[in-house]
């Protein structure tokens, strides 16, 4: 099985709820702050207590490395710790770097983030410097069984300035961008139906959901946007399949999800908002 193919049992098993452990200092209560510990060691302390309670009902874990890259070589250690502790959960763990360079350099980002300290069962990956930046990843896929999610569409306002770009033969530049990985793909399918090679793509309103999803009926989407962004189940659940084929992450209505249930844990409370994130969009999910 490919990590892609475990990443579509895991949703069938408990839901499409993708945690995402961007886990900033600012957004942990008093109450689990330790002064004897340092940012980072607070923030691991943190992210196990919220893995512990949401490994039931969550999909997978997508780890933002910015937010620990901000800590200098404490939040460095917290990352790897973070993806080690998903992965011994028995969780697919999705490493959310953005990468995108020149091959040579890419070979380095694959290594780096496919085995050693900061191995991770997914990770993300840009595409605007062409299918060479792309490719060194693919023989960790295809030998591994490791999975890559490639922006296509994104969940931020800014998508318009590129993405929306309309090309002579009549395609978005999104699209055009779709169209190519997905035709990379094709040499990495999975037991489930799926590619290793993913797409970003933003569930914050539903325009063309039926059209992106027709298009790429073999391709697992990571669906940012949810909650905090603005997105709705009933237009993220027009980018899934059946109600699979994709995950759905929410970092802050999760990590923050404390702030609005009072006198509940901060554990309990992101699984009472897994729970609620999860039955919201199966719920629409079965209403197609």
């Amino acid at each position: 099985m490919t990590n892609m193919d475990k990443l579509y049992a895991a949703v069938a098993e408990r839901g499409p709820v993708c945690v995402g452990l961007d886990t900033e200092i600012s957004y942990l209560p008093e109450t689990a702050l330790d002064p004897t510990r340092t940012p980072g060691e607070n923030i691991v302390a943190y992210n196990r207590a919220l893995i512990d309670a949401t490994r039931a009902v969550a999909g997978c874990y997508k780890v933002q490395i910015a937010y620990y890259e901000a800590l200098g070589m404490d939040g460095l250690r917290a990352y790897a710790e973070t993806l080690r502790m998903v992965r011994e959960a028995g969780c697919p763990v999705i490493a959310d770097i953005k990468r995108g360079d020149i091959a040579k350099t890419a070979e380095m980002y694959a290594k780096a983030h496919f085995t050693g300290d900061f191995e991770a069962d997914l990770i993300t990956l840009a595409p605007y410097m062409g299918l060479d930046s792309i490719s060194p990843y693919l023989p960790y896929c295809r030998d591994q069984g490791k999975g890559v999610f490639v922006l296509c569409r994104t969940s931020n306002p800014g998508r318009v300035d590129f993405e929306y770009q309309t090309l002579a033969d009549g395609r978005t530049v999104y699209t055009m961008v779709g169209d190519a990985l997905t035709r990379l793909g094709a040499d990495y399918m999975g037991e489930k139906g799926y590619s290793s090679i993913g797409l970003v793509i933003g569930g914050t309103t539903g325009e063309e959901a039926a059209e992106i999803r027709a298009r790429y009926p073999d391709t697992f989407f990571l669906i940012p946007g949810y909650g905090a962004q603005g997105g709705k189940a009933a237009d993220i659940a027009l980018y899934m399949k059946q109600g699979n084929g994709g995950v759905v992450n929410s970092s802050r209505g999760i990590l923050l999800a404390w702030k609005k249930q009072p006198g509940v844990s901060y554990a309990e409370a992101a699984y009472n908002e897994c729970v609620r994130m999860k039955e919201d969009i199966q719920g629409e999910c079965d209403k197609l």
